[in-house]
């Protein structure tokens, strides 16, 4: 199969807060080196790899390094990283929005993107005039395009407002029209940032089925920026993972989800390090796979697991451990409940494809029922749960509930 985009040492520099290198003696050091005597930048040695963690020294910050890559014909790559990482960059580079400092890029074929609501649009024009601008950009001739016209509006759902200017479209109308633009006036190549999050759940999931009819059907080349892991996984065949702008793992998309996560840090969890006076008290929560290894964002295919460690002075009969799963607004998901006998050290194991995507923490109380309650520990060990790809995934912004259901349909 050919290369549709090759991608050698490309990089990105830019510097904070000012234009140009500050001082004219520095901006004629620079046109002296690199236009009359043919050197390289001498400012493009100096400056930091954007990590946003860490307090910078240098004014130059690298928001992409060194990126190499190959992105076959009709591959749908998803690109992934932490806000800052350089995706958007990477993809205004390829859209021509903005140039790259070094590298070179070569590309088969003509380059939709679609990189934030609008992008391209002018708002005083009407939806049609502004499908056709679009179109003579992408090199498109009127002929082509009024036979597709039919085609984006039905898609896009504007059709009683086709010939109003774009500045009275909401912005979910925007969107849409210029996702049908975009998708639906045949270009090789379509880049994605990040739009699909902004329509409602139907025109998502009619999104989707249309990137993957592009790839499937057409043989055109996508790249796909979001931060839906279920769109991802569901969509993209294969992926890369970007860090502090660099290329730090590339695969299928499941393993680059996998590396993703496995690489945020643990940072939520409780451990009562002061002796408390209750005879039975709660010691430390904290959360793992089943692996045994510490983390607090998890698939929605993997199982979860809590373990509470019970501090006893004098065991009671009858005291139990209850624990309870409780939502992003703290209403309470479900809970469980474990009688306290020798053991002290406790593991629950939720299973896998019960909790939903979403935001979720966890309370622990110690009490012996109608009698006492030993101890009580509110809303700790936060944790999130990502679409792996389940039959919602498309649902980006829908709050379909905490858990999947169990059901038949008949």
């Amino acid at each position: 199969m050919s290369i549709a985009i090759k991608i050698e040492n490309l990089s990105k520099q830019y510097r904070l807060g000012l234009v140009s290198t500050r001082t004219l003696s520095h901006d004629l050091n620079r046109w002296w080196q690199t236009s009359i005597l043919g050197r390289e930048d001498p400012y493009l040695k100096v400056g930091e790899v954007n990590n946003r963690e860490v307090k910078g020294r240098s004014e130059y910050i690298w928001a992409l390094k060194d990126i190499n890559l190959e992105i076959e014909e009709g591959e749908i790559l998803g690109i992934i990283g932490k806000n800052g990482a350089g995706k958007s960059t990477l993809l205004k580079i390829l859209s021509k929005v903005t140039s790259p400092t070094t590298g070179i890029i070569k590309a088969r074929g003509r380059i939709a993107s679609l990189l934030e609501v609008g992008t391209g649009f002018h708002q005083e024009m009407t939806g049609r005039e502004n499908i056709y601008m679009n179109g003579a950009i992408m090199g498109m001739t009127k002929r082509e395009i009024t036979r597709k016209l039919d085609e984006i509006v039905s898609f896009a759902g504007v059709e009683r407002y086709l010939d109003t200017p774009v500045k009275r479209y909401s912005s979910g109308m925007t969107v849409r029209l210029g996702f049908a633009v975009a998708a639906n006036l045949d270009p090789e190549i379509l880049v994605v940032d990040e739009v699909l999050a902004v329509g409602d759940a139907e025109f998502q999931k009619k999104a989707i089925g249309k990137m993957q009819d592009i790839s499937k059907g057409d043989g055109r080349t996508v790249l796909f920026v979001s931060h839906n892991m279920g769109s991802m996984q569901t969509l993209c065949r294969s992926g890369i993972l970007l860090e502090n702008g660099c290329v730090s793992f590339s695969g299928s998309m499941g393993e680059v989800i996998n590396k993703y996560l496995s690489n945020q840090k643990v940072n939520e969890f409780y451990l009562n390090e002061a002796s408390k006076n209750e005879a039975i008290y709660v010691k430390s929560i904290s959360l793992t796979d089943t692996s045994n290894n510490e983390k607090n964002i998890f698939l929605h295919t993997e199982k979860i697991r809590i373990h509470t460690k019970i501090e006893v002075d004098n065991l009671i009969p009858e005291t139990y451990l209850l624990i309870t799963v409780l939502d992003k607004f703290k209403r309470k998901v479900f809970s469980a409940e474990k009688l306290i006998g020798k053991a002290f050290w406790f593991i629950l194991e939720i299973q896998s494809h019960f909790l939903t995507r979403g935001m979720y923490s966890i309370q622990v109380i110690v009490y012996k029922p109608a009698t006492a309650k030993f101890d009580f520990i509110e809303d700790v060990c936060s944790f999130e749960i990502v679409d792996a790809g389940s039959q919602f995934a498309h649902l980006e912004n829908f709050n379909y509930g905490c858990v999947f259901g169990n059901y038949i349909w008949y």
